[in-house]
């Protein structure tokens, strides 16, 4: 799983826009008048679930191919960076005009991002596009999440909501092997430049029904004008995360290392501020309460993909797996993340529910740093699936139980803002952590791995480069088992 997963945003005022008669009606989600709605939406989330767990399976293959093994991490790390400044955007755009134009444009710039990765003959084109599939994301999510604020009656929220958790199991199980079965017969291109075209019939299906239901500012208000400060912030920490990521590749490089000192001091100039002012005060130091959980999400969501986008590269380059079998490897943590997701939600747990966090945390931290283990060619290769199985479980845990906390701590005026603080923590801690991972994976020789099943079997191998990566991951998660014993306030 990948911090993409839906979660609370930013999403102002969500106020249901539908009649009392509406909600009681008797009508699920599934009947009239929600079903079109219902099945747009949620397939919507579908294709950016499977978009999501099949680039894992595909990067491998298309860095290799475009050169680019050594800003492996840019790949990924420049989807968040550009999804944070999205995520702001779209709330205060809907916030202003309703979600219809967010959606709109993430999905359109979501597509443009896909089919410029997928057509793209530099690395640096096709980090490009996932730069600007990353802006997308970011607009679509939090629209989504306005949409159902706005379209469906209280009662049937919780149900829209559990569709869009489940929307991820299928895509975590069988979009790994799909998108391994694509890349090896058709070419990894065909990962990103076929999704487009099935995003048609989603949209076909909700814009009308978003149109009747959702579009406009919230029923009763004025249009709000944009918070051009939370704008600027939001701007400055992104253009600070990538600043700070292209220092980080720099200091790899024996000819550049002088010159990541510029853009390293710039990055961290914007950052510092801009962090301070959207997160909640106290959070770099784990403050009691909110500020904690806050932390928490970064910590556990960044160390784990951070680990996790690596794995698929370490299967193929040191073990020689096809894509296929190197993505089968994350398949069964969908499974496993839901599980964990649904156990926290028990009634019964809920008074040992910082017990789970830490135990969830020590879970993460131990499937991180089995990891590496399957370097060893005595260890079997399908060690690395069980030990990831059991990260997901104790994701599912951890994700899940700093929603629950954060609604718990926060006052309704402020449920708003802080959930973008948690996302923001989320996202935030993507570009940092994979920044710094990627730079130990570079400066060790990583960026020359070449080694394929196909290829011979003298090719350059660098297990430490990997190891820099995943053992570094596991200590930042185990620092989680500590935060997670100050969630609760004093």
């Amino acid at each position: 799983m990948t911090s993409l997963e839906p979660r609370d945003t930013d999403v102002g005022d969500t106020t249901p826009s539908l009649s009392k008669a509406d909600g009681a009606d008797g009508a699920g989600v599934l009947r009239r008048p929600y079903r079109a709605l219902s099945i747009g939406i949620v397939s919507v989330v579908l294709l950016i679930a499977f978009e999501a767990m099949a680039v894992g399976t595909a990067m491998p293959v298309a860095a290799r191919e475009l050169d680019g093994v050594s800003v492996y991490a840019f790949a990924f790390s420049g989807y968040f960076t550009t999804s944070l400044f999205g995520m702001v955007l779209a709330g205060q755009w809907s916030d202003r005009s309703g979600p219809l134009g967010s959606l709109t444009a993430g999905i359109a710039a979501f597509a443009a991002g896909l089919l410029l990765s997928g057509t793209a003959a530099t690395m640096w084109l096709f980090i490009l596009g996932r730069a600007v599939q990353g802006l997308g994301g970011g607009l679509v999510i939090v629209a989504l999440y306005v949409v159902v604020g706005r379209a469906y009656p209280e009662r049937l929220r919780p149900a829209i909501m559990a569709a869009f958790a489940a929307s991820w199991v299928l895509p975590s199980v069988v979009g790994p092997l799909a998108a391994g079965a694509v890349t090896e017969h058709l070419g990894w291109r065909w990962v990103f430049v076929g999704i487009p075209v099935l995003v048609v019939f989603p949209l076909a299906l909700a814009l009308p029904q978003i149109r009747r239901l959702a579009a406009g500012p919230a029923k009763g208000t004025e249009p709000a004008p944009f918070d051009r400060r939370r704008i600027r912030l939001a701007f400055g920490i992104s253009l600070g995360a990538g600043l700070l990521q292209y220092a980080a590749q720099a200091v790899s490089d024996q000819d550049e290392r002088w010159l990541a000192a510029i853009p390293a001091v710039a990055g961290v100039a914007l950052l510092v501020p801009a962090v301070l002012g959207l997160l909640p005060r106290g959070t770099y130091r784990a403050a009691r309460g909110l500020p904690s959980v806050v932390l928490l999400r970064g910590v556990a969501a960044g160390s784990f993909v951070s680990a996790e986008s690596f794995v698929p590269l370490m299967l193929v380059t040191q073990r020689g797996l096809s894509p296929t079998l190197a993505g089968f490897s994350l398949a069964a943590g969908g499974a496993t993340w839901a599980l964990g997701s649904w156990v926290q939600s028990r009634p019964r747990l809920e008074p040992y529910r910082e017990r789970l966090m830490t135990a969830g945390m020590v879970l993460t931290a131990a499937s991180i740093a089995a990891a590496p283990s399957v370097l060893i060619e005595t260890v079997p290769v399908w060690s690395v699936a069980v030990a990831w199985a059991f990260g997901c479980f104790g994701m599912g845990l951890v994700i899940s139980s700093t929603s629950v906390l954060l609604l718990q701590l926060s006052a309704p005026e402020e449920a708003g803002a802080n959930s973008a603080s948690l996302q923001i923590s989320d996202g935030l801690s993507n570009v940092v952590l994979l920044a710094a991972g990627g730079a130990a994976f570079a400066a060790l020789g990583g960026g020359t791995v070449t080694h394929t099943a196909t290829e011979a079997s003298g090719a350059a191998s660098h297990p430490a480069a990997f190891a820099a990566v995943f053992l570094p991951m596991a200590a930042v998660a185990l620092l989680g088992a500590w935060v997670t014993t100050r969630v609760r306030a004093a």
